[in-house]
């Protein structure tokens, strides 16, 4: 999404700083600091391929690079590039009139960076003078806010969005809910239950920390570029899964 989006080489949060790579010696975790979150820990995922459950690859994955995601009917895919002709940095899964953006990146083998990404993000919210609050959800603490938008009429509103991160192994998925998923369980059901499905698929590349996984389109037809998530219309027609399969 554009709001918090530098592309490239990080996690769309403008801190410009890559702090060695992943490869490097684990990070000891000192007193108060918390430890990255395993996704099997709460028996769901997001998964990592080594670990995925059998099931979870049975029941039909879209292979999008380095994340895979659940095959779901109606489900449209669109993928955010870095520019025209850029690498694609995130897909946009559109589903009962709500989006969730997915970013992959690399992180250090042990010591999770969920934490230091949400204060940036809260840092960046409170610059944009979007209001926001931190609550408990299904993978610990998630970010709800209200962004500034203007409205087709030129009016001044706000849109939801709601902040979700997973700490893997050497790598860290962040999810982006919009629309009534945003702050609706019952509309967020669907769009939760494809990030706890999604599979990351980290390379074997030395990556410091914060940068993005490499993705691509499904199949070999190059999916639409995704518009920038505070005016994406979640009904514009795109790829559904009936067609990447």
């Amino acid at each position: 999404m554009g709001l918090f989006s530098r592309r490239h080489r990080d996690d769309g949060i403008d801190d410009g700083r890559d702090d060695g790579r992943d490869d490097a010696a684990d990070v000891a975790v000192g007193p108060g600091e918390s430890t990255p979150s395993k996704p099997e820990d709460v028996g769901v995922g997001p998964w990592d391929a080594a670990d995925a459950p059998d099931e979870t690859a049975s029941a039909g994955l879209v292979d999008l690079g380095a994340l895979r995601v659940p095959a779901v009917d109606g489900m449209q895919i669109r993928m955010e590039r870095a520019g025209q002709g850029g690498e694609a940095s995130a897909v946009v899964l559109i589903l009962g009139g709500s989006t969730m953006e997915l970013r992959a990146f690399a992180a250090p083998r042990t010591a999770g960076i969920w934490d230091e990404l949400r204060a940036d993000i809260t840092a960046q919210l409170t610059r944009a003078k979007a209001t926001f609050e931190l609550v408990e959800g299904d993978y610990g603490t998630e970010i709800i806010a209200q962004l500034p938008v203007r409205t087709p009429e030129g009016r001044t509103g706000t849109m939801a969005a709601r902040f979700i991160g997973v700490d893997g192994p050497r790598w860290f998925l962040r999810g982006v809910l919009q629309g009534r998923a945003a702050t609706d369980p019952d509309a967020a059901r669907q769009l939760r239950e494809v990030f706890a499905g999604t599979v990351v698929v980290r390379d074997g590349v030395a990556r410091p920390p914060r940068e993005i996984l490499p993705l691509h389109a499904p199949g070999v037809t190059a999916a639409p570029e995704a518009e920038e998530l505070p005016g994406l219309d979640p009904l514009q027609p795109g790829p559904t899964i009936a067609e990447v399969r």
